[in-house]
């Protein structure tokens, strides 16, 4: 992934960085290892920071993966919190289930199985705080749906606005053409969305972060 801020400032900004627990660790190794995309280190402090700060009590993440960012937003909900997060891939599905039974976080988390497409006009509850991190050709859809489910006030936070710098870049590798076209469509339609207060931030890929206004 290229970095989006220059490598001596962010390895400046690295070395101020707290040791995480052994299953974060973990999580983050096996990532590594199996080539599993998860939310950027400075992306997740952030959005740690913002769970703490706003005391969510209904979340939703659209796009488990192997439930790195769900557990981060679990551990810092209220007692009271919730987070539904939507995952379709079997093969993730059964890894989230064994990071969320480790880190004893079971009761914070439903983990919804399916399409979220499908899944999200089911749901009745309305939610504080909407993350999401799924697949490209997707956001335009799934951020039309999981708008309505937001409550006013309530914040969404987005991944890979950036685009591993591509969405800004006039060069772009064959196999990103068209994932950097979705990418570029979908900051459209977000800047331009007047019932949310938005804007993009460099921060790891890109965060898009909207507040909803009316």
């Amino acid at each position: 992934m290229k970095k989006i801020i220059y490598p001596l400032q962010l390895e400046y900004i690295s070395s101020f960085e707290t040791q995480e627990n052994a299953l974060i660790k973990k999580i983050e190794r096996f990532a590594r290892e199996n080539k599993v995309p998860i939310l950027s280190k400075d992306s997740s402090k952030f959005l740690e920071q913002l769970i703490i700060s706003l005391r969510p009590q209904k979340v939703l993440e659209i796009g488990t993966a192997i439930a790195y960012s769900a557990i981060k937003i679990s551990r810092n909900l209220s007692a009271s919190g919730k987070l539904y997060t939507i995952e379709k891939s079997n093969d993730s599905i059964r890894i989230a289930n064994k990071f969320i039974n480790e880190a004893k976080l079971k009761n914070k988390i439903n983990l919804l199985e399916g399409n979220a497409q499908k899944i999200i006009p089911k749901l009745k509850v309305k939610f504080d705080f909407i993350f999401l991190d799924a697949d490209k050709e997707d956001y335009k859809k799934l951020f039309e749906l999981s708008l309505t489910l937001l409550k006013k006030g309530g914040v969404i936070f987005i991944d890979n606005l950036l685009w591993h710098g591509f969405a800004a870049s006039k060069k772009v590798p064959k196999k990103y053409i068209s994932s950097t076209k979705h990418i570029r469509s979908f900051n459209k339609i977000f800047m331009k969305t007047t019932s949310l207060n938005t804007s993009i931030l460099p921060i790891g890929d890109g965060i898009g972060l909207g507040i909803k206004i009316k």
